[in-house]
């Protein structure tokens, strides 16, 4: 009898391993995006961004990996709540950049999609939680 967790890994979570994937690479090709949501009070910024992108990386792989797959998705959601202060951040930064220039459509747009992201990672933790088997 198979056990969930060697159940083949449902859309939604190929999706948050993939999204993992991109993003983790991402931190390395261009890290200067990341690095600017960083909270300005923590240290290291680089540091944080390189080492961010080596655990989505890691918890994408985690992810598929049926013996791993249970820590892959606590570690997921726990990254995935670590880093919504950064996902803040970056809505605080847009909002100042669309105060200079209010009638800028990129802006806006940027804006918004900011703003769309952030009730986005409850689903997400959700998601990481559920392909790790520890919620249902």
């Amino acid at each position: 009898m198979k056990t969930a967790t060697n159940a083949p890994l449902g859309k939604d979570a190929i999706a948050l391993a993939g999204l993992f994937l991109t993003s983790g690479t991402m931190h390395f090709v261009k890290p200067e995006p990341f690095e600017a949501m960083v909270p300005k009070q923590l240290p290291s910024r680089r540091a944080l961004v390189y080492a961010s992108g080596a655990l989505e990386i890691a918890c994408a792989v985690g992810l598929f990996v049926p013996r791993t797959r249970r820590v892959a998705g606590l570690v997921s959601a726990a990254l995935l709540v670590a880093v919504f202060p950064a996902n803040v951040t970056m809505t605080g930064q847009a909002k100042r950049r669309l105060d200079r220039k209010p009638d800028d459509a990129k802006r806006q747009g940027y804006l918004a999609a900011t703003v769309a992201r952030l009730p986005l990672q409850w689903p997400m933790i959700r998601t990481a939680l559920r392909a790790g088997e520890v919620m249902r």
